[in-house]
C-alpha cells in the first residue's frame, strides 16, 4: 500500500510540472506584454524598463525556475495588469466561483439523477428516449450557445433576470444552470448505466423473487449501491466546475475565477495565467489523488494490480 501511494504521489508531482511547464511556455508564446501596458509608439527604453521590471528580460530557464521557486514558498508574483498580488486576485474572486460551482452541482444532481433512474427502470420506453436526447443534447451543445440563448429569453425577450454581473441570488440562476446543464447530462447517464448494472444483479432478482414492491427494491436495493460512482463523478466534477467555468463567467460577466484567467489572456498577464492555471490543476491532481487512494483502501485488488 505504501508502494501505491508513492507511486501515485509521483506521478501526481510529475502532471503538476508538465502542466506548469506547459502553461509557462504557452503564455509566452502569445506575445510580449509590454506591447500591450504601454502606450503605442512607447520609447525602446520604457520597453526595455518594463521589461527589466517584471523580469522578462531574463532567460527563459531562469523566468521558469523562479516562477516554481515562488510558487512553492506561496508568492505567485504581481499582476502585470492590476498591478496586486495574484494570491489576493485569486482568493477575491475564488467565493464566486464556489458558489456558482456549487448552485450549479445541486441543479445537476437534482436533474441528473431522478432523469437516469427514470431513464433505467422504464427501458425502452419514454422516459429512457427522453433521457437520451437530453443526454445528447446535454453533451454536443456548447455551453456559451446555451448561455446566449437563456440570456436571449429571460432577459430580452421576458425580462425576469439579469443578464450579468454578482450581487443577488437572480444573478446566478442563468449561469449556474448553464454550467451544470452538461454534467447533468454526464450524471444522469452514469446513473441510468449504473442502475441497469445494479437492477440486473442477483441479490436484486432475489429481492423481486421475495415479492418485495418494486419500488422498495429499486429505491432500497438498487439506488443505494448505483449512487456510489455517481457520488464519487460529483466530488471531482464539482472541482472541475470550479476551476473551467470560462467561457459561462465570461459570458455572463461572472466576477470569478474563470473570468480572472480570461482578462489574465486577454491582457497577457503571465502570472495571473500561470497561477490560476497551476492553482487549478492543482486541486484537480489533488482530488483524483485522494480518490485513486481511497479506491486503493476499498479494493485492494487496485493496488495489488498496480
Amino acid at each position: 500500500m505504501k508502494q501505491y501511494i508513492i507511486r501515485r504521489t509521483g506521478y501526481s508531482l510529475l502532471s503538476l510540472f508538465l502542466l506548469s511547464l506547459t502553461i509557462f511556455l504557452f503564455v509566452r508564446v502569445t506575445g510580449d506584454p509590454t506591447s500591450l501596458l504601454l502606450e503605442p509608439g512607447a520609447s525602446l527604453e520604457d520597453i526595455a524598463n518594463l521589461r527589466r521590471q517584471f523580469g522578462l528580460d531574463q532567460p527563459l530557464w531562469l523566468q521558469y525556475w523562479l516562477f516554481v521557486k515562488s510558487f512553492l514558498t506561496g508568492d505567485l508574483g504581481l499582476s502585470f495588469y492590476y498591478r496586486t498580488p495574484v494570491l489576493d486576485l485569486y482568493f477575491e474572486r475564488l467565493p464566486n466561483s464556489l458558489l456558482l460551482a456549487a448552485v450549479a452541482m445541486i441543479l445537476s444532481l437534482v436533474i441528473g439523477i431522478p432523469s437516469g433512474v427514470l431513464a433505467a427502470v422504464h427501458v425502452g420506453g419514454f422516459w429512457d428516449n427522453a433521457g437520451k436526447i437530453f443526454t445528447l443534447l446535454g453533451l454536443s451543445l456548447p455551453s456559451f450557445f446555451i448561455g446566449l440563448v437563456l440570456i436571449l429569453i429571460f432577459t430580452v425577450y421576458l425580462g425576469w433576470l439579469p443578464s450579468s454581473g454578482a450581487g443577488t441570488a437572480w444573478h446566478v440562476v442563468m449561469p449556474a444552470f448553464t454550467l451544470g446543464w452538461y454534467f447533468a447530462a454526464a450524471h444522469m447517464r452514469l446513473t441510468r448505466s449504473s442502475m441497469l448494472e445494479v437492477l440486473g444483479s442477483e441479490y436484486v432478482k432475489l429481492a423481486r423473487l421475495k415479492g418485495l414492491p418494486e419500488a422498495m427494491v429499486v429505491g432500497k436495493h438498487a439506488f443505494k449501491n448505483a449512487l456510489i460512482p455517481v457520488i464519487t463523478l460529483a466530488g471531482i466534477n464539482l472541482v472541475v466546475m470550479i476551476n473551467v467555468a470560462v467561457v459561462v463567467e465570461t459570458v455572463f460577466a461572472w466576477p470569478g475565477i474563470g473570468r480572472l484567467l480570461y482578462e489574465g489572456i486577454t491582457f497577457r498577464d503571465f502570472p495571473i495565467v500561470q497561477a490560476v492555471v497551476v492553482l487549478g490543476g492543482s486541486m484537480i491532481i489533488l482530488v483524483n489523488l485522494l480518490v485513486d487512494i481511497l479506491y486503493a483502501f476499498i479494493d485492494p485488488r487496485i493496488r495489488l494490480e498496480s
